[in-house]
């Protein structure tokens, strides 16, 4: 009589939908859409003001087939990746600086901790005074903007370095520049990503804000310029290509800051 082997049925890997949080994510955009359609649909606000997500979806198919938004897109992007770059290496050398000298720390941190908050649409007219109207005084609201929080992550994230790993590359008699590549960015990778995450919204904050105010190129100036026409579907369809651009250029920076930290590992 042959002998029947037990085999274990294979369990089953848990659905997408199996994850509470998943469940909560997908019902909370499914009920935003839903509030959303009903309140179109039901004409309460004067019209196009919410716009069916039909009208929305067909802006966006035509918003996405248009060679030209493409270019204004780029302009955009330009102009945020610049701004990013200048704000973020600065914030990080200043950072660095401001948690190595502990007299400069004393005399000038507080001050970024009261100038971060601030609104930075304000210094707007001194940069279109010192860099013209042109992607210059964009770049520079986005640089400004990026600054402050790399800033103070990076001064921050000094303070938290072990003690240890500096004395050992004192003892070495390593420069400054060798410290800074070699102790201090290496500890302070976390920190940095989540400042250069900060920086990134708010460098896309200041940029967009620059374009809505004085330019003619830009996908701040496309939105200000649908506003103006009433073209509401066109102004929420842009929006939505903000916002999985912001969506997906913060996913890349913090995969990259996980990237790094496994291969640490």
């Amino acid at each position: 009589m042959a002998e029947t082997s037990s085999v274990k049925p294979a369990t089953a890997s848990p659905g997408f939908f199996a994850d509470p949080v998943t469940r909560l994510r997908v019902a909370i955009v499914a009920t935003v859409l839903i509030v959303w359609e009903l309140v179109a649909a039901s004409g309460w606000l004067y019209r196009d003001v919410v716009p069916s997500l039909h009208a929305i979806a067909l802006a966006l198919f035509k918003l996405l087939m248009n060679p030209e938004f493409y270019w204004h897109l780029g302009v955009t992007l330009g102009e945020v990746g610049a701004g990013l770059l200048i704000g973020g290496v600065l914030g990080l050398i200043v950072g660095i600086v401001l948690g190595v000298n502990k007299l400069l720390s004393q005399a000038y941190e507080s001050l970024l901790y009261y100038l971060g908050p601030t609104p930075k649409i304000i210094f707007f007219p001194i940069m279109i005074m010192w860099f013209g109207v042109g992607p210059g005084s964009k770049v520079a609201m986005g640089a400004v903007s990026c600054f402050f929080p790399v800033a103070l992550s990076a001064a921050s994230a000094m303070r938290q370095i072990d003690k240890v790993l500096i004395r050992v590359g004192q003892s070495f008699r390593a420069n400054a520049w060798q410290m800074a590549t070699k102790i201090y960015l290496p500890a302070m990778r976390l920190p940095i990503v989540n400042g250069v995450r900060l920086g990134l919204g708010v460098a896309i904050i200041g940029t967009l804000l620059a374009e809505t105010k004085l330019s003619n190129r830009g996908v701040g100036f496309l939105i200000i310029q649908a506003y103006s026409l009433f073209d509401m579907p066109r102004m929420y369809a842009m929006l939505i290509v903000l916002f999985v651009f912001a969506i997906g250029a913060n996913a890349l920076v913090g995969l990259a800051g996980r990237s790094d930290s496994i291969r640490q590992r």
